[in-house]
């Protein structure tokens, strides 16, 4: 079986999302709530059929992809190239923080996909190392099958949803943010992926 779908699925709140603090590859811990979100999720998911779990190496991801792997019963890799965006020196501050040292960088880096922050990454960049998980499962000798559920966060889920979708990296600002837990669709025809569902997700 070829690839066919991909649902890149955001992890459960961390105690960094709980506070406001940008996480970037710091290793953030779930929250209980985040747990609570991710087991929350594993209905809705599971209507997918995911053949094969992907989870980025930074454990907020692993925790959350881990959840639905052992609840449906589907292996599970680790894949470093789906960590965060490095956010640099931004890493661990708030955004009022950053405003602070750095006044109107925040909103430059929104505006602009290929400016990254000082040390850090652009979303060009994570989209890049993102996209060659999805070429390596694309070019795979053996079958990985039809559906792969990718487990990372939420900068390089629009990023790699924006190279994906062969958007003009100046409409890449357009797509909005992922809420934790969250996921997008994405299905493969005529040789092309296209958004089947963005910032999907079980609320309560």
């Amino acid at each position: 079986m070829t690839l066919r779908r991909l649902v890149l699925w955001r992890h459960g709140e961390t105690d960094f999302n709980a506070t406001g603090r940008m996480q970037g590859h710091l290793d953030s811990e779930l929250t209980v709530v985040g747990w609570n979100q991710a087991r929350f999720a594993v209905p809705a998911l599971a209507r997918f059929q995911p053949d094969l779990v992907i989870a980025s190496d930074l454990r907020r991801a692993t925790d959350t992809a881990t959840v639905l792997a052992e609840a449906i019963g589907v292996p599970l890799r680790v894949d470093k190239r789906l960590r965060e965006t490095h956010l640099g020196e931004w890493q661990g501050l708030t955004g009022p923080e950053v405003d602070a040292r750095s006044p109107g960088e925040r909103d430059r880096w929104r505006a602009d996909a290929t400016w990254a922050p000082p040390g850090g990454e652009s979303r060009v960049d994570v989209a890049e190392r993102a996209y060659e998980v999805v070429a390596d499962l694309e070019h795979a000798e053996a079958e990985v099958g039809e559906t792969v559920l990718l487990a990372a966060h939420g900068g390089l889920i629009i990023a790699l949803t924006a190279r994906l979708l062969n958007l003009p990296v100046e409409s890449w600002p357009v797509l909005g943010g992922i809420a934790n837990c969250h996921w997008v669709e994405l299905g493969r025809r005529d040789g092309a992926w296209r958004l089947h569902a963005y910032n999907a997700g079980m609320t309560g």
